[in-house]
């Protein structure tokens, strides 16, 4: 798969916050992709493509929304629109079609009950990246290298707790996400 384009797409429209973050993102899931089995080439492309909307100002991302036809959750909610934005245009201008890569994306910032270990690596990539400092994130920069499924469950949970503590709507499918690795954790045990 050539990266090419969207490293030429997002140096453009990027931040510089934004593009050390997603370079962060592709290291670790690069890492992360060697340590598990996962194609390294296919870490790297859903991670630079991940944020290739953030940042991007909540009228372009509403007109996207209603252009592809999405869930009105996601109008004037740009932290769960971006994602769902970026896995639809990766398929339709740069041609990408491996359902994985696509759904890693789309699922980059909630999580979804049954992920692939690509969809881990990702999601897990984006919360502990090299950039993030937060309390627990140490704990799962090592937990992951170790216990995939405990460092995205401890991810999930956390991500639950702090969107209901300051009161923003959370997707259901993070609390699906969670409910489902505890349950396999449960029948594991």
């Amino acid at each position: 798969m050539k990266t090419d384009s969207i490293i030429e797409y997002i140096e453009k429209n990027l931040s510089e916050k934004r593009l050390r973050h997603t370079y962060g993102v592709r290291d670790t899931a690069v890492m992360l992709a060697e340590i598990y089995g996962e194609d390294k080439e296919k870490a790297e492309t859903a991670a630079l493509f991940h944020d290739m909307l953030k940042g991007r100002d909540s009228e372009t991302l509403n007109a996207y929304v209603r252009e592809f036809g999405l869930e009105d959750k996601y109008i004037d909610n740009p932290n769960l629109a971006h994602g769902k934005i970026a896995a639809i245009l990766m398929e339709r201008d740069y041609g990408i079609t491996d359902r994985d890569i696509i759904n890693a994306v789309s699922y980059h910032t909630t999580g979804r009950a049954g992920m692939s270990l690509l969809e881990k690596i990702i999601y897990i990539a984006d919360a502990s990246e090299p950039g993030r400092n937060y309390p627990g994130v140490e704990r799962l920069r090592s937990e992951m290298k170790t216990d995939i499924d405990s460092a995205v469950l401890a991810a999930l949970e956390s991500t639950i707790k702090l969107v209901s503590d300051e009161g923003k709507f959370l997707d259901d499918d993070t609390v699906k996400a969670r409910d489902y690795l505890l349950e396999r954790k449960t029948k594991d045990d």
